[in-house]
């Protein structure tokens, strides 16, 4: 027998796979196995390049992968963590793992890959300097070359230019880098480090793809113009229904689209390489005739494609057994300065035909666990299953994982059986495992590329179909059935053997109060009943304890309660982390969603400690959800009740209870009941209340009002932290209850503000401006108005960072906007 375990690892090496295991069996349709065996044919391959979740272009991917048959991959810069989110208030690096797992589901429709590199989406950027400042252009530029090298491009095609008609500084620095690594990629002088496992790349060509959006045209009859709007009959789709449907995955950008049909253009503008005059690959030999000496395969092939019977697939399994064998007993001239090509493409040749062989036998595998949860470094058991539906296949089960089987398996006869196996370190998502940077992940270029990790809990079953021996790989998960959707997949999470969950991540002591936070230990590994724990220590700030021993008995949770408060009205923020054995200890936290598979990671246990000097009278104020903020949660740390407002709550004389009613961000874009509420509202401004409204944006508002007098939202934006401002000290709202000074505009993160108003009735006041960088101020970030004996506020700062961040300053506004003006 083969070496099955040396050929899978070799195979895994050569080819830049999306996952290492699947994540879920699928089954492929007799039109999936089609146009499979017509893409053994195809040896072309295209790199989508930008920089965020969105960015691409489905019906492009779709029509490269599905109509063309190039192996396609989208690589987004980012994970997206900077955005808004449309469905909920997770934020950060939790919309990230959110939006990486929508670009899976868009990719699995489109049938492209998916890569990232390590940076991190701090937030809109003006300017491609900017977003070198904190990406770290070298490194960057490191990474996409590493891509590069490994996936061997034939074209490199990006979405955006590199100057200011890309809009966002991450459009633009994601152009900028294609470029640079489009030459550097072929550079044996540039990080020659990575040639001691991959080997310089030249691609063919550099394109832009260009587009009419944002208010620009780009396009141009004079450049490269392909029509890709056909239709498959095989597929029973139009491309621009393929992609409208991969486009729809984005669902917390609110990128549902339309499908489209019939013709449709794309155009491209040549950038570097070869210049394209037909065809997006011209000049490229995407045939077999692209390897010498590769006449049988190509017969081989031919034959599969020829005489392929969709309702008898079976009858495939032997000459895609011969095609594999031909495959590996294909010697790489190495002499052949196109060999690292050639090998790469035979490896993935040799993976598309084990799939098709698997897909055609009608094999189906899974490895689950009735747990969600493991531990580390415990063995535990999971359920494999394995039926082969497919008549006149000789199909056995030799092993799972290192537990030989040896089990003949008959036709659509279900096999199950246990297994073990252990696994030596958490879920943590590989890119979170050391802490980042504002501008980047910290981790080995190795792990450079991989969507999740490449390194899951997965088990392996060795096979032998037709005599011929093939060991896949299966993501061990959670299988449940859930009532309303039926059976689900989700990610087995591999739990530390201690965590800590605070009350909260913030405390904030107003004017050196008390403050006491529980704190719940619980451990996860039930051999062990003793833990000490070093609490860190805090500056200017006193402490209860600053070590816990935990004795858990009986018991799998502890909670302690702290007490901390500041020594001086002047102590600055701290924040209190917890360790165990050396290791800071980490939390649970859990993303649930609908359309995405559960996502369960460990972000380290903090508590920000802030000292506010503060003057409040506003005690009780009514919240109005809008698409998700934080806000309601962060108000209570300084003494502030939150009562949560539905439609029917908005009566006069239900409101008249709050000192204020907040409406939540984008508010006026997600309720359809949004004019009529306003109404309301403004009613109860009228008779002395104060409403807040928070930042919507410019597209889809859902009322033709926003206040009691007119504005428009532009796109205006601020987006350093630390930019420039001015105010008028004498208006209230920064000068009562608490004097505001330019302290309270430090420690910002992320942003000031966004989607600024503008054409600004003079009914309001504007007393704050503010600019980026060589930019003229802008007043729409701040407006208030007198309307009857109450106020009405409508701010575009970004308040929904600040407050959840725990910056005093942002705090101190806010509450001056909330009090009603003497």
């Amino acid at each position: 027998m083969r070496n099955i375990s040396n050929y899978i690892t070799l195979i895994a090496f050569l080819l830049f796979h999306f996952q290492s295991a699947k994540s879920q069996t699928a089954s492929k349709s007799a039109s999936d196995i089609q146009i499979g065996l017509q893409k053994l044919n195809t040896l072309g391959s295209v790199l989508y390049f930008a920089a965020h979740p969105d960015d691409e272009n489905t019906r492009l991917i779709a029509w490269l992968a599905q109509e063309q048959k190039y192996r396609t991959a989208y690589l987004s810069l980012t994970r997206g963590d900077g955005g808004q989110n449309l469905l909920g208030t997770d934020l950060g690096i939790n919309l990230g793992l959110i939006r990486t797992h929508e670009l899976l589901a868009a990719r699995s429709v489109d049938k492209g890959e998916q890569f990232f590199s390590s940076a991190y989406d701090f937030g809109f950027s003006k300017t491609h300097e900017e977003t070198f400042q904190f990406w770290d252009h070298e490194t960057a530029l490191r990474e996409a070359v590493w891509i590069i090298r490994k996936f061997q491009p034939d074209i490199i095609i990006t979405r955006f230019p590199p100057d200011k008609r890309g809009g966002h500084g991450h459009h633009q620095a994601s152009a900028i880098l294609a470029h640079e690594a489009f030459l550097a990629a072929a550079d044996k002088n540039k990080f020659p480090e990575q040639l001691k496992t991959l080997s310089t790349w030249q691609a063919k060509r550099l394109i832009w793809n260009t587009a009419n959006f944002g208010g620009q045209n780009n396009t141009s009859e004079d450049q490269l113009k392909i029509d890709i709007g056909h239709y498959n009959a095989i597929l029973g789709q139009s491309y621009g229904e393929i992609a409208a449907h991969s486009r729809s995955q984005h669902k917390t950008q609110g990128f549902g689209s339309a499908s489209s049909r019939g013709t449709s253009f794309e155009y491209f503008e040549h950038v570097a390489g070869s210049k394209a005059n037909k065809t997006l690959l011209d000049e490229v030999e995407t045939s077999w005739q692209r390897i010498p000496n590769t006449q049988t395969i190509q017969q081989l092939i031919t034959k599969l494609n020829t005489e392929f019977v969709s309702a008898q697939p079976q009858k495939s399994v032997n000459y895609l057994i011969k095609l594999k064998k031909a495959l590996e007993a294909y010697v790489i001239d190495t002499k052949n300065p196109s060999a690292a090509n050639h090998r790469y493409w035979i490896a993935q040749k040799k993976q598309e035909v084990q799939d098709l062989i698997i897909a055609c036998a009608g094999i189906w595998w899974d490895a689950y666990s009735n747990q969600n949860q493991q531990v580390v470094n415990k063995d535990f058991s999971f359920q494999a299953e394995v039926i082969v539906r497919n008549p006149d296949i000789q199909a056995e089960l030799v092993k799972v994982n290192d537990q030989d089987v040896n089990q003949p398996l008959q036709t659509n006869n279900l096999w199950r059986g246990n297994a073990k196996t252990i696994y030596k370190s958490t879920s943590q998502p590989y890119w979170l495992v050391q802490p980042n940077t504002l501008g980047k992940f910290n981790i080995p270029i190795e792990s450079v590329g991989y969507p999740t990790n490449p390194a899951a809990p997965k088990a392996t079953f060795t096979f032998k179909i037709n005599g011929e021996p093939i060991a896949l790989f299966q993501e061990i998960q959670h299988r449940y059935v859930d009532p309303v959707k039926g059976e689900v997949h989700d990610p087995l999470v591999m739990l530390p053997e201690i965590t800590v969950e605070a009350a909260s991540n913030i405390i904030l002591s107003k004017n050196q109060e008390e403050k006491s936070i529980e704190i719940t230990f619980t451990r996860h590994d039930n051999s062990k009943s003793q833990f000490e724990v070093q609490l860190a220590p805090l500056k200017g700030w006193n402490i209860s304890a600053s070590n816990l021993t935990l004795d858990f008995g009986k018991e799998n949770s502890i909670t302690k309660t702290l007490i901390l408060k500041p020594t001086a009205a002047n102590s600055e923020k701290v924040v209190l982390t917890f360790s165990h054995s050396g290791e800071v200890l980490r939390h649970i936290k859990t993303l649930s969603y609908d359309h995405i598979p559960t996502i369960t990671w460990f972000p380290t246990t903090e508590i920000i400690c802030q000292n506010v000097q503060l003057e409040n009278s506003v005690k009780n104020v009514g919240y109005i959800a809008g698409a998700g903020d934080l806000i309601a949660e962060a108000l209570p740390q300084i003494g502030i009740n939150v009562t949560t407002l539905s439609d029917k709550d908005l009566s006069l004389s239900n409101l008249k209870q709050y000192d204020a009613v907040i409406i939540g961000v984008r508010y006026f874009n997600v309720a359809k009941t949004s004019g009529n509420n306003l109404k309301k509202l403004l009613d109860y401004v009228k008779e002395g209340g104060v409403v807040l409204s928070q930042y919507n944006v410019n597209g889809r508002l859902t009322s033709d009002k926003l206040g009691p007098y007119d504005f428009n939202i532009g796109r205006e934006r601020v987006t350093e932290e630390d930019s420039k401002y001015n105010f008028d000290s004498a208006d209230p709202a920064f000068s009562y209850p608490n004097k505001i000074n330019s302290k309270d505009f430090e420690g910002w993160v992320q942003e000031r503000g966004l989607y600024f108003a503008e054409n600004i009735n003079n009914n309001y006041r504007t007393p704050l401006s503010m600019h980026d960088k060589d930019e003229k101020p802008h007043n729409g970030s701040l407006l208030i108005a007198k309307y009857g004996k109450g106020k009405f506020v409508y701010t575009s700062l970004s308040f929904f960072r600040q407050l959840p961040a725990g910056v005093p300053g942002a705090y101190r506004l806010f509450v001056n906007l909330l009090t009603n003006e003497k």
